[in-house]
């Protein structure tokens, strides 16, 4: 490489050093393959070159970092490394990069938080009964949201999950489509049943929705009910619209938790014209129900609130890349 900076990183134990590196240093394959940089090793010894001097530095701190925590007993590999590099990238406090273990049980896996975002997210479904998660595609808000709720079906904290999204492409006037309610519904809540069936297993899931302990609805057929001992989910809320919205908040009952998910940069509902301007309206703006509920509830020291960064996507890395490429495009356009 041209117009480098080096460093030499030795470690004491070699044990840990062939973790940290990975197996076949796969490790550090896919960081570089990520950063731009490049590594190489000799016996304990890991030698970083990096495109730049501060890309230097946070490389060497990200494994100083990992080091110490593999000195802990904690587990290490290339997801949680990546991850760690991005909040460096994003300028996460040190003492962050690593969040202590925060997990939920499910039948099939244990779901751990992944970055700091995961963590507070987990900690609020924990203390409020209802939560408001906003932010990017593949930051995990929906996948912890059914992880949270299989969790606690399982402790038997409450006795059914109800699944909800708006149909806006059908406006949610679903009867043209073949089959019965659930199946109306089905295309527009499949990230969800992905999420269920990765942690029941298909077995368990068809089980569950037989017996009523996992629930399907469409908003519209939620009007006139009150859901004690529940956990409700409404996912991609930023489709819905203020009347639906508080309609849904106003479901919740006794031993009931809700937690409304959302990506205020993918709103589908058409802006206000003019002739349909109501009070407290400007033309142009959106009739988004979450929109209107954020900022209408955030006074309430009961409900929590959490927005996920471009920072804190964890699916594969590219996600983050394109999520910025299609920011960097809205902007221009605008």
């Amino acid at each position: 490489m041209n117009n480098t900076f080096s460093t030499t990183l030795t470690f004491d134990d070699p044990q840990l050093a062939q973790q940290l590196f990975g197996p076949l240093e796969l490790h550090l394959k896919e960081l570089g393959h990520f950063s731009g940089a490049s590594f190489s090793t000799k016996g304990t010894e890991l030698f970083i070159q990096a495109p730049s001097a501060k890309e230097q530095e946070q490389l060497a701190l990200l494994f100083a970092k990992s080091y110490e925590n593999l000195q802990r007993g904690k587990e290490l590999d290339s997801h949680s490394l990546i991850d760690a590099y991005m909040q460096l990238r994003a300028n996460t406090a040190e003492k962050d990069l690593f969040p202590e273990a925060n997990t939920l049980v499910t039948p099939r896996k244990t779901i751990t938080a992944r970055n700091t975002a995961q963590k507070k997210f987990l900690d609020l479904i924990r203390e409020k009964e209802m939560i408001f998660a906003t932010g990017p595609a593949g930051t995990g808000k929906s996948y912890l949201a059914v992880a949270a709720a299989v969790s606690m079906l399982q402790a038997k904290r409450v006795k059914k999950i109800i699944l909800t999204r708006p149909a806006v492409e059908a406006g949610e006037k679903l009867g043209f489509l073949p089959g019965d309610m659930e199946e109306k519904i089905n295309p527009y809540l499949r990230p969800l049943y992905d999420a269920l069936g990765d942690m029941l297993g298909t077995a368990q899931l068809i089980a569950k929705q037989e017996s009523g302990q996992i629930e399907v609805a469409p908003l519209a057929f939620m009007r006139g009910r009150t859901l004690n001992e529940s956990f409700l989910i409404l996912d991609e809320a930023q489709n819905t619209t203020r009347e639906q919205m508080k309609m849904f908040l106003t479901r919740l009952g006794y031993g009931s938790r809700a937690i409304i998910t959302g990506d205020l940069t993918q709103i589908d509902l058409p802006p206000i014209h003019f002739s349909q301007l109501q009070e407290g309206e400007k033309k142009g703006e959106t009739r988004s129900g979450l929109i209107h509920a954020l900022k209408l509830l955030k006074n309430i020291p009961e409900i929590g609130f959490i927005h996920f960064k471009k920072s804190d996507v964890v699916r594969h890395p590219l996600v983050g890349q394109i999520v910025d490429a299609y920011d960097i495009y809205d902007e221009n356009q605008k």
